[in-house]
């Protein structure tokens, strides 16, 4: 967090942060180390490891950003090592905003946010794009879990800081899959439910049968 600090922290986001009362917390990541890269530990790994997309931003040589999102199945974003994350960057619309922003300025930010667990990690880094064909053997690596669709390059980000953030105003939201989870068993157990009325209505229909049967007296059900 104190290398993330330091670089999200410029001159004037402090004058903002010393006006709004938040400067002393502030200072104290300032003042821890922060002039190496944030090695990345095994909670990080884990968390962008069970992500099925993140937020990822660039900046263009007209000083806009741009802020796309990149989506796959959990896992399709692969931590490296301590230090840098990938992924098979495959074809979407087209529009190579990204790809062309990498080449005159390969900052880059990250966005990974959890909304069921209301957990989200922030990143600085610095991204390449190459083509599959010239780095092998990371490209076998990126695209054991990827994307559907044809890759076109692969994404490789050094990081440089992140910051776990907190989860205030994180609405929860959940995903198909994790619905298809948590709903499991109480789905199993409606339809168990569904085969015993099944199987009652079936009981209660041969009783009533039988009272009718035994109502109508012998012989009376062929006058």
């Amino acid at each position: 967090m104190s290398r993330y600090a330091r670089l999200a922290y410029t001159p004037a986001v402090r004058q903002v942060q010393h006006e709004m009362g938040s400067g002393i917390a502030a200072g104290r990541r300032l003042r821890e180390p922060g002039d190496l890269p944030e090695p990345l530990t095994s909670a990080e790994a884990a968390f962008v490891g069970s992500l099925d997309g993140f937020l990822l931003a660039s900046v263009g040589e007209t000083g806009w950003p741009y802020v796309q999102f990149r989506g796959g199945p959990p896992g399709f974003v692969h931590v490296l090592d301590g230090g840098r994350i990938g992924y098979a960057d495959v074809g979407g619309n087209r529009q190579y905003i990204t790809t062309g922003n990498l080449r005159t300025d390969d900052r880059v930010a990250l966005f990974f946010i959890d909304h069921a667990r209301r957990v989200r990690l922030k990143m600085f880094g610095h991204a390449r794009a190459v083509p599959a064909d010239d780095e092998p053997e990371l490209a076998e690596r990126l695209v054991s879990t990827r994307t559907e669709g044809r890759v076109e390059r692969l994404v490789v980000i050094e990081v440089e800081g992140y910051d776990w953030n907190c989860p205030r105003h994180i609405t929860p939201r959940f995903s198909e899959r994790e619905l298809t989870d948590v709903l499991a068993p109480v789905r199993e157990r409606m339809a168990g439910l569904e085969r015993e009325n099944e199987e009652l209505r079936a009981q209660v229909a041969a009783m009533r049968q039988r009272e009718r049967e035994e109502a109508a007296g012998p012989g009376r059900e062929h006058a």
